[in-house]
């Protein structure tokens, strides 16, 4: 193979360029009806009963906590194995990230550490689905009973994803996403808010608007009057470009999920029992949303191995290093250090993560698992 792979290739097609093309045709372009129809389709296949569209999953994050009542002097339990806007949507509110280490098989939040990281100021809970898997959401949701502490999901990798029956947003008070350029359905940037409870809903519609009590969509719709502003809000309205982008994904979402299955299996095949490379585990009862597949190797050989890769045309990424606690920022105001989080730390400075998406084909896939297979073989 000549042509060297690309990392990502989106899903969009020519039928949804179409409809974006409608909306770019039409008077309005900015949060109107559009959006309201792809949250409505949005909520409904997450069998929840609000969606929110926002202009991102960080901004949905912040808005999410801020509606529920989290601000300054408040904590919030989160998982230093993410991106860092899972932590940084706390600090826009006020908020202080307070870590707890992960599961070696999984990568999660680990559950039964959240008790001992409980304080006084303790007032939400916020786990990762990480690369498309459940955190342990009944475990989560049993200790926010307890202490009486709000969950807020950062989907941002699980939109399809499943563990025990239970969808992201049915168990959390909220729960969100993100439709960035590189996510399993994508409007280029863009975010959403899932949730039960309509009176929450109706605050964060007037927060992701400056916190009027009308739009201008519902302005130009009705009798002409002034918008008065009811609570503290920002400008973070998905608008009706991004949700006609969206629409027909979300329409085609489960068949672009098996073909992701099917490459999730076609590597899992290849790399087991592969001296030299582990992968994270999914669990039983767990619908994995397989937005990213990650190998763990030997973290000493690992540039190595991905400039060999990249020379040969294999594009890879490290899904995250360095972590959220050791960003300098974090190091800085926390105190945080090497040695806070051994098993994330462990897990981030061994991970590599391989091209993966709907798009990639057969031929493109077994060139990726024949080339990691040779060079890792080669280090060992």
């Amino acid at each position: 193979m000549t042509n060297k792979i690309e990392f990502y290739r989106h899903n969009i097609s020519l039928g949804d360029i179409k409809n974006a093309s409608r909306v770019l045709k039409s008077i309005f372009l900015s949060t109107g009806k559009d959006v309201g129809n792809f949250e409505e389709a949005l909520a409904n296949y997450l069998n929840c009963k609000y969606a929110v569209g926002t202009t991102s999953c960080t901004a949905s994050m912040q808005l999410a906590l801020e509606a529920l009542g989290i601000g300054p002097g408040d904590e919030v339990i989160t998982t230093p194995l993410t991106f860092v806007a899972t932590a940084n949507a706390i600090l826009h509110t006020g908020a202080t990230p307070v870590f707890v280490d992960v599961e070696a098989e999984t990568g999660n939040m680990d559950a039964n550490l959240i008790e001992k990281a409980i304080t006084k100021k303790t007032k939400a809970i916020l786990p990762v689905h990480l690369y498309g898997q459940m955190a342990d959401m009944k475990k989560i949701r049993k200790i926010a009973d307890k202490y009486k502490l709000k969950v807020i999901e950062d989907a941002a990798h699980c939109v399809e994803g499943e563990r025990d029956g239970i969808k992201p947003g049915q168990l959390g008070d909220a729960a969100c996403f993100s439709f960035y350029a590189t996510k399993n359905i994508t409007c280029g940037e863009g975010g959403a808010i899932a949730l039960n409870d309509g009176e929450t809903a109706k605050t964060l519609k007037k927060m992701r608007l400056q916190g009027l009590e009308q739009s201008a969509y519902e302005r130009y719709e009705k009798k002409f009057s002034s918008p008065d502003m009811t609570v503290n809000g920002w400008k973070y309205n998905m608008n009706n470009i991004q949700a006609a982008l969206l629409m027909g994904q979300l329409s085609r979402i489960e068949k672009l999920w098996e073909r992701r299955e099917e490459i999730y299996q076609r590597y899992e095949k290849a790399f087991k029992d592969i001296p030299g490379i582990d992968f994270p585990k999914t669990l039983k009862g767990v619908k994995h949303a397989h937005h990213l597949f990650t190998i763990w190797i030997n973290p000493e050989k690992r540039s190595q191995i991905r400039e060999e890769l990249q020379e040969r045309g294999v594009p890879t990424a490290c899904n995250w290093w360095p972590p959220v606690h050791l960003m300098s920022y974090y190091k800085k105001k926390y105190g945080c250090k090497t040695g806070d989080f051994p098993i994330t730390e462990e897990i981030c400075e061994k991970t590599i993560t391989l091209p993966f998406y709907p798009k990639l084909k057969n031929k493109e896939a077994d060139f990726i698992i024949s080339n990691v297979l040779e060079v890792v073989k080669r280090t060992l």
